[in-house]
């Protein structure tokens, strides 16, 4: 008798269990986790917005949620490589436009991006710099990269510059007018090598190999672009000549990339070699009254050959995620475009997006201006092996700081440029 009284008890037990929630269906599971993509971005100049946009997107797709991570160093590539080594790429990265992300999706590494909202609102002149030798679509770029100067208009006009120098020479006169009116002429990133590499060597290769050679693209991937050369050393002893003469800031080599701004920002340099990325932070400040003007790394009676192309840009890599990391692409070229486009003021990289976009009036001045040039060579990143980008860096620190000459910088970056071409052939 107690026998069934217990299971009489348990039988209405489960029913009152069964019947909990009437009106609901009985059968009812909670809801699957959010899918967590990871980001590993290039952001020194707008970590906050990244942030912004990957929460702005998990409100738009409550099933996604992104773990931002930012890298560190003087290179995507520097970041990247270890990575790959390890077989452990997150879901969406920064990439540049050059051989190493073109290499990586010829592995399989890499997404192919063409039936993307984004790959077809992506400026077409932009589009080749993305697009591998097979035809594959690898990346989408985050803006249009220039290197310009730009100058503190009162600097020039008590220094008694009243003309913008148009060749390297009348910028050697400029900037010791500045000196001799007690003004530092120019800032020189010289703790942050990748600014050294985007701005006076982009300059220096462009007007001193580039000019000269009009097939040196073709030259450099073959391992036949000799820069052992004069014309090479010139580049790295431009730079030194800055800093010899005095023409720099005070610490020039520990001035890092958020500290070369400011100083500008702040009214302490006549003059700041920076990224058109950074006009949001240099033009239109309430302390400086700031112009901009094409670099004048040509030699008198030559034409500049000014420095254009993409800016680093996004990809997305074949993992499990690659469906929702898309998504977070194709919202980054569109509806979250503005949030770090309108921090930044650059050059936008896209056709049209959802959103008013601020650029600066100077900054589409100045793009106008060198579209009108003949021909134009895109920063160092998007031509040099990843190797050689490596190499680079420390030897425009070693050039400044005087431990090797222009000459031996030249060399052997000429050594690792035709190393890295005779092991992808060997590939």
């Amino acid at each position: 008798m107690k026998r069934r009284t217990l299971c009489l008890a348990l039988l209405a037990q489960a029913l009152a269990v069964a019947g909990c929630g009437d009106g609901s269906p009985a059968s009812a599971t909670a809801a699957p986790p959010p899918t967590v993509i990871t980001a590993l971005v290039w952001a020194p100049d707008w970590p906050q917005e990244m942030h912004h946009i990957a929460a702005a997107f998990t409100r738009a797709h409550p099933d996604i949620k992104v773990n931002v991570q930012f890298m560190i160093g003087n290179s995507v590539e520097e970041n990247l490589k270890p990575r790959v080594a390890s077989n452990q790429l997150p879901d969406l990265i920064s990439v540049n436009p050059n051989a190493y992300a073109a290499g990586l999706a010829a592995q399989g590494l890499l997404a192919d991006v063409s039936g993307t909202a984004a790959w077809s609102n992506m400026l077409d002149l932009l589009k080749p710099d993305w697009t591998t030798a097979n035809g594959q679509h690898f990346g989408i770029a985050s803006g249009v990269a220039a290197t310009l100067i730009y100058y503190n208009k009162a600097m020039f006009q008590q220094a008694g510059v009243h003309r913008l120098p148009t060749n390297f020479d009348e910028f050697l006169a400029a900037c010791a007018l500045l000196k001799k009116a007690g003004l530092t002429p120019l800032i020189l990133d010289g703790g942050f090598p990748n600014m050294l590499g985007n701005g006076p060597f982009s300059y220096g290769f462009a007007n001193n190999v580039a000019a000269a050679r009009p097939d040196w693209r073709r030259q450099l991937a073959s391992g036949q672009l000799d820069l052992d050369t004069a014309e090479t050393a010139d580049i790295f002893a431009k730079i030194k000549l800055l800093a010899a003469r005095g023409y720099v800031q005070h610490g020039y080599m520990n001035t890092s990339y958020d500290q070369g701004i400011r100083l500008f920002a702040e009214g302490k340099a006549a003059m700041a070699f920076e990224g058109s990325w950074a006009a949001g932070r240099l033009l239109g400040g309430k302390t400086v009254d700031a112009g901009v003007f094409i670099p004048p790394w040509n030699a008198a009676g030559k034409t500049v050959v000014p420095v254009v192309g993409s800016e680093t840009g996004f990809a997305v890599c074949n993992t499990r995620n690659r469906a929702a990391a898309m998504l977070l692409l194709e919202f980054m070229a569109n509806a979250g475009y503005p949030i770090q486009q309108n921090a930044r003021h650059n050059i936008s990289s896209m056709k049209r997006v959802d959103g008013q976009l601020l650029t600066d009036p100077q900054l589409s001045a100045y793009m106008q201006q060198v579209s009108q040039y003949a021909s134009a060579v895109p920063p160092y990143y998007a031509f040099l092996p990843a190797n050689s980008i490596e190499t680079l860096h420390p030897l425009l620190q070693d050039v400044l700081s005087g431990k090797i000459t222009p000459r031996q910088a030249a060399r052997k970056l000429d050594a690792s440029v035709r190393s890295a071409s005779a092991a992808g052939r060997k590939d």
